[in-house]
């Protein structure tokens, strides 16, 4: 039983690891949201042409940062559950499997509006207009919500990775029992078929 005493702090450690990269990725993505990039409409000091005057690009090297971030979250559930393979000793497969495809969805879906965020946040409007003519009158923005929904969709990731991971110890646990359980009886019956044999 020593080896399986042993696997509980290494499985809290994980996860505590992997809520800390979620949770920082969440926070990265809500700076994303918060920061984004704005343009107006300005005359050029040098003649009568406008352009658009931006103020930062600071939601785009969040939204890169949170990508990079909640990649590396996914990569170290996949890499500890390695696939979706599990023994008898799971009793709920299909929680398992739901919580498997939820965390995937979540996962895909927060990383491409993290991509298509920083991308359009990225871009500039190069167009020169005449000021008083008023041909240039906007100037390209990032829509509200496309980082927001990215840090939803990370927080979800979150709980199905949890619920995922949580279902795969436990079979492995339950696996670590059957096999020491039956290692015993093994033994058991060995021992017994020794101590009969000289009675023979």
């Amino acid at each position: 039983m020593a080896g399986f005493a042993t696997s509980r702090p290494a499985s809290l450690a994980l996860c505590g690891f992997l809520i800390f990269l979620n949770v920082f990725a969440f926070l990265l993505a809500v700076g994303a949201e918060q920061r984004r990039s704005t343009g107006k409409v300005v005359p050029d000091e040098y003649d009568e042409r406008s352009y658009c005057l931006y103020d930062t690009d600071a939601s785009t090297v969040y939204g890169v940062c949170a990508f990079f971030v909640l990649l590396l979250a996914q990569l170290l559930v996949t890499g500890v559950t390695r696939c979706l393979c599990f023994g008898p000793a799971l009793s709920s497969r299909g929680c398992a499997v739901a919580a498997f495809a939820v965390s995937w969805l979540t996962f895909l879906v927060a990383e491409a509006c993290l991509v298509g965020g920083s991308a359009k946040n990225a871009y500039h409007t190069k167009y020169l207009g005449y000021y008083t003519k008023h041909d240039l009158v906007s100037c390209a923005a990032l829509r509200k919500g496309v980082f927001a929904a990215a840090a939803a969709m990370m927080l979800i990731n979150l709980v199905a990775s949890l619920v995922y991971y949580w279902s795969y110890s436990k079979a492995a646990d339950g696996g670590f029992i059957k096999h020491q359980n039956e290692a015993g009886v093994g033994m058991t019956d060995y021992g017994l078929d020794r101590g009969g044999g000289p009675g023979l």
